[in-house]
């Protein structure tokens, strides 16, 4: 399984310190091996001494080294922290910042480029879904997106689920993840109001390799919850 925490805009430079040395001591005390992400708000992102199956990703930057670019980071402040992990295509980026599939792929490509770990999301409102038009939708998200890449990650998140508390049923996310899986061969990701109560429900879906969990993550004691009751 894979764990991945979405901080969103949540945590300062010395909660996300605070957190990640718990994570650690959790980690080791535990003997966690499966691969676990943190996703910080760019301004706590820091240089860690990790254990190996721990990394530290950034939410969002955009498809530069450096230029006027008011309000983004791009590669040059990435690279003073080492950081090779990124998310791209994420709800909140579509939907609240009016990402295009353009902007998005031109992201993705960048970073392919560069040999990121991408975790690339996709996922539909609750209008496509009741429209029965969630595969078609779904296949749209990946135009000029490399499905073949491989160090993407792909992360299925039905929007109607993300931060509402109401979880997309196992039967619906075993339909779009067994989906997926007949063209998609990487990593495949469950996210959408994951906790600690249905993580064993989620984890023991056949083609689901690990969630990106948003709110749930935020505290320190909820994310260990749920990689423990994994």
């Amino acid at each position: 399984m894979i764990y991945a925490a979405n901080f969103k805009t949540n945590h300062t430079r010395n909660s996300t310190k605070n957190y990640i040395g718990k994570l650690i001591n959790f980690v080791k005390e535990e003997g966690v091996k499966e691969d676990i992400y943190i996703f910080p708000p760019s301004t706590a992102l820091d240089k860690f001494n990790l254990p190996s199956n721990i990394t530290i990703g950034v939410q969002n930057a955009y498809p530069v080294e450096n230029g006027s670019y008011t309000g983004e980071i791009g590669l040059e402040q990435l690279n003073e922290f080492d950081i090779k992990t990124i998310i791209v295509g994420h709800s909140e980026r579509r939907t609240i910042f009016g990402e295009s599939q353009e902007l998005i792929a031109e992201k993705f490509n960048f970073f392919k480029n560069l040999g990121y770990k991408i975790i690339y999301c996709i996922g539909e409102s609750k209008e496509i879904r009741d429209a029965n038009q969630t595969m078609q939708y779904l296949w749209s998200e990946f135009d000029d997106i490399d499905i073949e890449y491989n160090n993407l990650i792909v992360a299925y998140e039905p929007i109607w689920a993300i931060g509402t508390g109401i979880s997309a049923k196992k039967e619906d996310i075993d339909e779009v993840l067994s989906a997926l899986r007949n063209k998609i061969k990487v990593p495949l990701l469950y996210g959408g109001s994951v906790k600690s109560s249905n993580i064993k429900e989620i984890a023991g879906i056949k083609n689901c390799d690990g969630v990106l969990v948003g709110s749930a993550s935020w505290n320190i004691e909820s994310f260990c919850e749920i990689i423990k009751n994994r």
